[in-house]
């Protein structure tokens, strides 16, 4: 097998969530406003929404929350729907792919209830331009027969309020957005935060750790709870078979190390791309596809799983030339950059020329 050979869809350090994240998460949930932690600015101006509402006995203004993955934007759905004391319902764009099965929903919603819809950005457009009528008028028409003979029924909707979550706010339409009467952007956490998090899930796991050890393993989650979280239970694994049960700082970076999750977290195939730029393409230029036929990976891989989170970082950059490795991207993988001569950038090779000896 390759050296760069990586399963994306098996990386620890994924914000995506699989069945074993769902479940641990709706068991470390905070279920209330005030138990979430992070995302400072978005709390206060959603608490200030709701407390608002509350006073006047009505229904809030509709929420968009964009951002990455794994940042709590289905957390803070359940938590609003908490703080006005009503029932949530819970779909995604991906499952809307007609208008009928909007309407089948929303017809079928209580006066005060919240819709929460993940990836509203794939939804289907008849639904979205249903969904528009919707959230502004509470009604949707209702298209019985076809052609010449179809008529529209309308069909008037309690007041309901629509949270929305996206991760690509960009893709949504301008109506659409426009209709949004609060948008939230959830930023990536900062170490401190996230340390914050692993202490309050070690707690609700029953794990005991001390605060170096939270650190360790918060400064190693690339600023996302659910990956801070997943971290956590890998190393409570490790503590628990290889120690005495306690997560140490030691003990957190011995067992990231056994799971090729390195001091900045990144992981195999992050270290992978890294690798072949550096060593293969002397830091670049190099184009997309030529850096993924070296990772051994599809180019649809390596641009949408490796690289946004290599150019957060600052170790790659994008250029109209192709990708280059930044000075720190050397340093993290301890190799010294080519060095510059009036023929290109040629790695340094003292050995083949050997200095005068007078």
């Amino acid at each position: 097998m390759s050296p760069y050979d990586a399963d994306p869809g098996d990386r620890l350090v994924t914000a995506a969530a699989d069945g074993e994240d769902q479940a641990v998460e709706a068991a470390l949930r905070p279920k209330q406003l005030d138990e979430f932690i992070g995302q400072e600015r978005v709390r206060e101006q959603l608490s200030l929404v709701l407390q608002a509402a509350r006073r006047r006995g009505t229904a809030p203004d509709h929420v968009l929350l964009s951002g990455p993955p794994g940042l709590g934007k289905t957390t803070l759905s359940m938590i609003i729907a908490a703080e006005l004391g009503a029932p949530i319902r819970i779909t995604s764009g991906p499952a809307i792919q007609h208008a009928g099965d909007l309407a089948a929903i929303l017809s079928s919603l209580a006066e005060g209830e919240v819709l929460f819809l993940d990836e509203i950005h794939r939804m289907s457009r008849p639904a979205e331009e249903m969904l528009y009528m919707a959230m502004e008028d509470f009604r949707v028409d209702v298209i019985v027969g076809k052609g010449p003979g179809a008529t529209a029924i309308p069909l008037e909707l309690p007041p309901f309020t629509l949270v929305g979550a996206t991760t690509r706010a960009g893709l949504l339409p301008p109506p659409l957005r426009d209709r949004f009467g609060f948008t939230g952007h959830m930023e990536f956490y900062a170490p401190a935060e996230l340390q914050r998090v692993v202490h309050r899930s070690a707690a609700l796991l029953d794990v005991e750790i001390d605060p170096a050890g939270a650190a360790e393993i918060a400064g190693r989650s690339r600023g996302t709870p659910r990956i801070a979280n997943r971290l956590l239970r890998r190393v409570r694994d490790f503590a628990q078979v290889r120690h005495d049960g306690v997560i140490t700082p030691a003990i957190a970076a011995r067992a990231l190390e056994v799971y090729e999750v390195d001091a900045r977290g990144l992981d195999r195939l992050d270290r992978a791309v890294l690798d072949a730029l550096l060593r293969l393409f002397g830091g670049g230029p190099v184009g997309l596809s030529t850096l993924a036929v070296a990772v051994g990976e599809e180019a649809e891989t390596v641009e949408e799983v490796a690289e946004p989170f290599l150019v957060r970082e600052g170790l790659l950059a994008r250029t109209p030339r192709g990708r280059i490795a930044t000075a720190a991207a050397w340093q993290h993988l301890g190799l010294v950059p080519p060095v510059q001569t009036t023929r290109g950038m040629v790695p340094p090779r003292p050995e083949l020329f050997p200095a005068d000896e007078g």
